[in-house]
């Protein structure tokens, strides 16, 4: 065994020169690009033919693909030597980047909804004021005022559970992880609640409902997609994964997690009041 400049143990004697992990052949990376591609080639002929075979497959292909891709890597992280301290520094950097690519994902959104609300000629129907005068918005302060609640509720939750992992407290790690998640399922199931309501549709709505349903409903995905993400470390933790030095899943999970609260303070703030609000001051 020798180190590397970092720190960083090598074992010498298996021939390894760095101390870097180079993942086994998987077929997971071509089958989850087969699935992607299903899946938009379905979308065009489900609009156009409505035929929903592809896009079905694509999709279930592609949960598959998640589920086996993930289980592998939870099997590697969980192998001794596999995951040093370049490749934990490496993870972070990745996870970094990844939620710095969904900023600017949302950054899209906020600049089409900002656009119209500053130049509200541009919605080419006439119109001079944001939201169009035919569009009754949400009131901010009813359902889109509790499901902020329960998201600050949540971020509070994921936070408390990290402190007691870092404690050794396993039962409040799991806990928190239990309370954390059924508040990320009262979110989704509210604001279900809320589009089966809404006053405006999607198809034919316009400008504004397309801005506000694909604002809001990709976050509504997000926070689908972080449940889950904490489900799987919920699972891990019951099964003894987490210890407080090595626990960079759980860590991603959080960092995901608040990256869906701040998200969605913005499209409270932004779209919910201060965009019902411009109607009234007569922008």
């Amino acid at each position: 065994m020798s180190n590397d400049a970092h720190g960083a143990t090598v074992p010498t004697s298996s021939g390894m020169k760095h101390p870097y992990h180079l993942p086994d052949p998987s077929p997971w990376p071509i089958l989850g690009a087969l699935g992607g591609f299903l899946i938009v080639f379905g979308i065009i002929l489900a609009a156009h033919y409505h035929s929903y075979l592809m896009v079905t497959v694509g999709a279930l292909l592609t949960l598959f693909v998640a589920f086996m891709w993930w289980r592998d890597v939870i099997k590697e992280a969980r192998t001794p030597g596999a995951h040093g301290p370049i490749v934990r520094l490496g993870l972070r950097y990745g996870m970094t980047l990844f939620i710095s690519s969904e900023v600017m994902f949302f950054v899209g959104f906020f600049w089409a909804y900002f656009n119209f609300l500053i130049f509200p000629e541009t919605q080419g129907n006439g119109e001079t004021i944001w939201p169009p005068s035919t569009i009754h918005t949400f009131d901010p302060f009813h359902l889109p005022f509790l499901n902020t609640m329960i998201l600050l509720l949540s971020g509070t939750t994921v936070t408390w559970a990290h402190h007691c992992l870092l404690e050794g407290n396993r039962k409040g790690l799991i806990t928190g992880l239990g309370l954390t998640i059924l508040l990320g399922l009262s979110f989704t199931a509210l604001q279900a609640v809320e589009y089966a309501q809404a006053p405006f549709k999607f198809v034919g709505g316009g400008v504004y409902p397309s801005t506000f349903f694909l604002a809001t409903g990709f976050h509504g995905f997000h926070v689908m997609v972080g449940t889950i993400f904490l489900i799987v470390c919920w699972f891990r933790a019951r099964a003894n994964h987490f210890t407080p030095a090595r626990h960079f899943g759980f860590e991603a999970a959080a960092w995901y997690w608040h990256f869906v609260d701040v998200v969605w303070l913005f499209l409270f703030v932004c779209i919910y009041w201060y965009g019902a609000g411009t109607i009234a001051t007569g922008h």
